[in-house]
């Protein structure tokens, strides 16, 4: 079984432009990403799929450097660049990864694919119904699903943020296409947010990484917040999924 972890990379940002190439202590926040992603057990192999902008020779850069393989393709159809980062591959399963979660969870990634595997689901994630803080989001699906949501979603929202079509069609939400199933955490933290998407994201995650160093494990980072509540309520008014509300808005 071949599994290939992807996770997705541009410097183009409104909110908080070159986000992932900001640094803490003089490493960037993706290779802080993609050096926790590599500690997963599950992953046979990892793509960062970035774009033909102009800057992203650096986003490349940081990945080599790590022995990462890099891919660079449509900017805004993401569905259709994670489609062609893998179809050569033609893996059992797709992680999808997002590089704005810098302290993405090596036990949580295992933890869904274990659950994609073993139930043989078409659709796995932690992200249908959330109790793990934001930025710890993983999905994982078949390389079918991924080429039959490449082959029939059509709204721009779907084709951006890749997994709309697939999630919206799973069993888990009252569909009939793509077999499913979320992974939850007995304890709801999905208030918490570990993302970085806009400057108060940036400063909360700094400070983490400061205090408790760069690999520490997810609920470490949440046992310092909550006993922190100033750090934790720094970033706690941003809206959760603005970037897909946006999407959707652009649909109608």
């Amino acid at each position: 079984m071949k599994i290939i972890a992807v996770t997705q990379a541009r410097v183009g940002s409104t909110r908080l432009p070159g986000k992932v190439l900001k640094s803490i202590n003089d490493i960037s926040l993706l290779q802080i990403h993609l050096e926790r992603i590599a500690l997963a057990q599950k992953p046979d192999k990892i793509i960062v799929a970035t774009t033909n902008e102009a800057g992203v020779e650096a986003i490349c850069e940081v990945a080599a450097a790590l022995g990462i393989d890099s891919y660079r393709g449509n900017t805004t159809d993401v569905l259709d660049r994670f489609y062609n980062a893998v179809k050569e591959e033609r893996p059992d399963y797709v992680i999808r990864l997002t590089s704005d979660c810098p302290l993405i969870d090596p036990e949580i990634i295992d933890k869904v694919v274990s659950a994609a595997v073993t139930k043989r689901l078409d659709y796995a994630s932690n992200t249908m119904a959330t109790t793990f803080p934001d930025g710890m989001d993983v999905e994982v699906f078949t390389f079918h699903a991924l080429e039959k949501a490449w082959t029939e979603a059509k709204l721009k929202s779907d084709r951006e943020h890749v997994t709309p079509y697939i999630w919206r069609n799973s069993t888990f939400k009252g569909g009939g296409i793509f077999l499913s199933d979320n992974v939850t955490h007995e304890t709801d933290y999905g208030n918490i947010r570990l993302t970085v998407d806009e400057p108060a994201d940036l400063e909360l995650v700094t400070q983490l990484i400061m205090q408790l160093g760069s690999k520490a494990g997810w609920k470490e980072y949440v046992a310092y917040l909550l006993l922190h509540p100033d750090l934790l309520n720094l970033n706690s008014n941003i809206i959760h999924n603005e970037g897909y509300i946006k999407s959707l808005l652009n649909d109608n």
